[in-house]
């Protein structure tokens, strides 16, 4: 079952859309924010709040690489792995956090604080290579710079 606040917050965004359904990407986004992800009860859920089937709002959840479908760490590293975030070192850096971590893509840490993910591009090519944390976004990157970064999230 969504919780009164799950239910609250998107029945809040009702009044920006003219269906229901036209909310499911919000409503995936509010559980997650709440859950940490989306499991296939939660996927249930919603599709029973917004009059959609389960099938309808997991081919939503699993287009969009930003709703995890499993469990993740407190800490989401997105580490860009674009054309022009490799050209200018992405993949040694990849290999430091990994190393730094002792965890590989689509793993976390045993400690649930850390989950690392590759993604496609962060639009931030100028100052590549890029990742972002949560919601905040580490440009110019270097293996000391990874080490402090780290550090600010435990």
């Amino acid at each position: 079952m969504l919780t009164k606040e799950e239910q609250k917050e998107i029945q809040h965004e009702f009044e920006h859309y003219e269906t229901k359904q036209a909310t499911c990407i919000e409503a995936l986004k509010i559980v997650q924010k709440h859950r940490g992800w989306i499991s296939d009860d939660a996927v249930k859920d919603i599709a029973a709040f917004l009059e959609m089937s389960p099938d309808e709002v997991d081919s939503v959840a699993s287009f969009y690489n930003l709703i995890f479908r499993h469990p993740v760490g407190r800490n989401v590293i997105l580490l860009c792995d674009s054309v022009s975030c490799w050209v200018m070192g992405s993949t040694a850096i990849g290999e430091h956090i990994k190393q730094k971590l002792g965890i590989d893509y689509g793993q976390t840490t045993k400690d649930d604080r850390f989950t690392l993910l590759p993604i496609a591009c962060l639009g931030t090519c100028d100052h590549a290579p890029a990742m972002m944390i949560n919601q905040d976004t580490h440009r110019n990157l270097t293996p000391d710079k990874i080490d402090d970064i780290l550090e600010k999230y435990k």
